[in-house]
């Protein structure tokens, strides 16, 4: 099941349109007809429901409005960079249980647990009047509930490297094609619906820019660039390769080891033994280079943010002229390379 949404919702229509349009010019009530698309500027969003794992997103259709947009990439490359990104089981089940509708459910289990242990507890103090006890605890309740509510959305701002990171082989591809993506999820009812976002943005200006501020930061402040970077990390599990002149030695006891016994011991010899390993997404290299990798990073994160309205209001003058939303190398600047100086105010 694929159709476009651009307002929130999720509206049922299987024909794409031509027309690049933008969210606030459906918020309007009118279509702005422009010749080129702007950054930041959604052009089509794919949908499934994530409470049918039977179900994915409708590829072919993706594929006719890419053709439309002028985008000329491999179908058989990203189709299964896509689906081996958001739709493995395991990725379904991580995003169900980061969910809006599942953090719904925790917080109000959470809240009526926590009411019944603050009165339990209050029970056993010497306050008779019981409305006065039921004020307090569900004042106490609301205020601690409230506080984790809080905890959980600031930890969503975030990026999140168990789905935005998992779309960066996806963006390096669609990035020189002047697009990146990124996955949300939304409520249909009892519903939890996966997005799939296309967001038409042109790298080469926040690429120039953001090169010039690692090189300036590799010249002045090289250790804080580097303490930076190296939280940007994933724990990969890597097989552990024998010796090979273990193996030989290996090999002439177990010809001088009795029959009976071999069997064991070549199931035990035999077992694949793994070890975890620290990968670093951006290692130490010429600017462009880490610039282009720490663009390709942060898209899917940025585009979640974007369109979920999540981004702050930025300062600064950056490459998206239309909106007051920072650029995407302004967002990897301020909340990676210098998350001590913050370029934008809060909401």
């Amino acid at each position: 099941m694929a159709h476009e949404s651009q307002a929130g919702g999720i509206e049922k229509n299987r024909s794409f349109s031509s027309i690049l349009y933008s969210k606030s010019d459906l918020k309007g009530g009118s279509l702005q007809l422009v010749k080129e698309p702007l950054n930041g500027q959604v052009l089509m969003v794919l949908s499934v429901d994530n409470n049918c794992s039977a179900t994915s997103f409708d590829m072919e259709l993706c594929a006719e409005k890419l053709k439309s947009l002028g985008v000329q990439v491999a179908e058989d490359q990203w189709r299964r960079l896509i689906q081996d990104a958001v739709l493995k089981p395991e990725v379904r089940r991580y995003m169900f249980y980061n969910s809006r509708i599942f953090q719904i459910a925790i917080a109000v289990i959470f809240y009526v647990s926590l009411w019944t242990n603050i009165y339990s507890t209050v029970q056993l103090s010497s306050i008779r009047r019981y409305w006065e006890a039921s004020v307090l605890v569900t004042l106490a309740a609301v205020a601690v509930t409230v506080v984790v509510i809080l905890v959980i959305d600031r930890h969503q701002k975030k990026i999140n490297m168990n789905t935005d990171v998992r779309l960066a082989a996806v963006n390096e591809i669609f990035i020189k094609h002047g697009l990146i993506l990124g996955i949300t999820d939304a409520l249909d009812g009892l519903h939890n619906i996966l997005q799939l976002w296309f967001v038409h943005f042109s790298p080469e200006r926040c690429l120039q820019s953001l090169s010039a501020h690692i090189m300036d930061l590799q010249r002045t402040r090289g250790s804080v660039l580097r303490h930076s970077l190296d939280q940007l990390c994933v724990v990969m599990e890597a097989v552990v390769q024998p010796d090979p002149g273990m193996d030989e030695e290996k090999e002439a006891s177990r010809e001088e080891s009795p029959l009976l016994s071999s069997g064991v011991n070549l199931n035990k010899e035999h077992a694949v033994v793994t070890c975890n390993e620290l990968l670093h997404l951006v290692p130490e290299g010429p600017p462009e280079v880490m610039a282009q990798q720490l663009l390709v990073i942060f898209s899917g994160c940025y585009v979640r943010l974007l369109v979920t309205g999540r981004l702050p209001r930025a300062v600064a003058g950056g490459h998206l002229e239309h909106s007051n939303v920072p650029c995407l190398c302004q967002f990897i600047e301020t909340t990676t390379l210098n998350p001590q100086q913050s370029w934008f105010m809060g909401r």
